[in-house]
């Protein structure tokens, strides 16, 4: 996986034709004639487009060969997968410093951009310098059979792991490494097959109550309706 920092890196391999490519590269080395026979895009803009990629780190030289009088150069993407971090959008990106609100959607989205700024950027760093990265990561899916049963696995959840933080947290460790521990819980997403990767997909209602998914989480408040404090950001 290559993280994308640079705004000008992440703005060229959103443009659709280099998707397309970057998603072949992925999948093994190809030349720009071989590429233009699977995108239906003229040789040359594929060529400009891989230039453009190649710029930004995006894919690579992986070797060349003799096709009659030309030298066909062979590219391959630099990873299987590309993420961008929110770094990228500089000043605009999430801040969930902005309004705490453990019950809002938004924050939990910033929190989430944060996730993915900070350990693109520890990624980044780790490799640079070839030293290992500790991290660990939990997933889990639970299927509450009432908004009431939600409400109290989220107490337990919050004391559980406030308890941990008070046990094993020691601010006076002069040879520490402060971690940042993030619990998330939302309503599951059944992506549609046909449409993967377009951000769209339907929300399964956990609320317990019948009806539409609400997206509500223990407290009373809609998670969907922004809070107060959002809607003066």
């Amino acid at each position: 996986m290559t993280v994308i920092e640079d705004p000008a890196a992440a703005a060229a391999s959103l443009d659709p034709t280099r998707l397309r490519l970057l998603a072949e590269l992925a999948a093994g080395p190809a030349s720009a004639a071989m590429l233009a026979g699977r995108v239906g895009v003229p040789r040359q803009k594929v060529n400009y487009h891989l230039k453009t990629l190649e710029r930004h780190g995006l894919v690579e030289l992986a070797g060349e060969r003799r096709k009659g009088n030309v030298t066909e150069r062979l590219m391959r993407a630099t990873a299987a997968s590309y993420v961008i971090s929110p770094t990228a959008l500089g000043a605009v990106q999430p801040d969930p410093g902005r309004a705490r609100d453990q019950l809002s959607a938004r924050w939990l989205l910033s929190l989430a951009a944060r996730l993915v700024r900070d350990v693109g950027a520890l990624i980044v760093g780790a490799g640079r310098a070839r030293r290992p990265l500790a991290t660990f990561a939990l997933d889990a899916e639970v299927r509450f059979a009432s908004a009431a049963d939600r409400a109290a696995f989220v107490e337990e959840l919050t004391r559980g792991v406030g308890a941990l933080v008070r046990k094993y947290h020691d601010g006076g460790a002069a040879a520490g490494r402060d971690h940042r521990v993030v619990v998330a819980l939302h309503p599951s997403v059944k992506e549609d097959t046909a449409v993967v990767g377009r951000g769209t997909g339907t929300v399964e209602d956990t609320s317990g109550e019948g009806g539409p998914a609400a997206g509500r989480l223990p407290a009373a408040r809609d998670t969907d309706a922004p809070a107060p404090q959002e809607e003066r950001d």
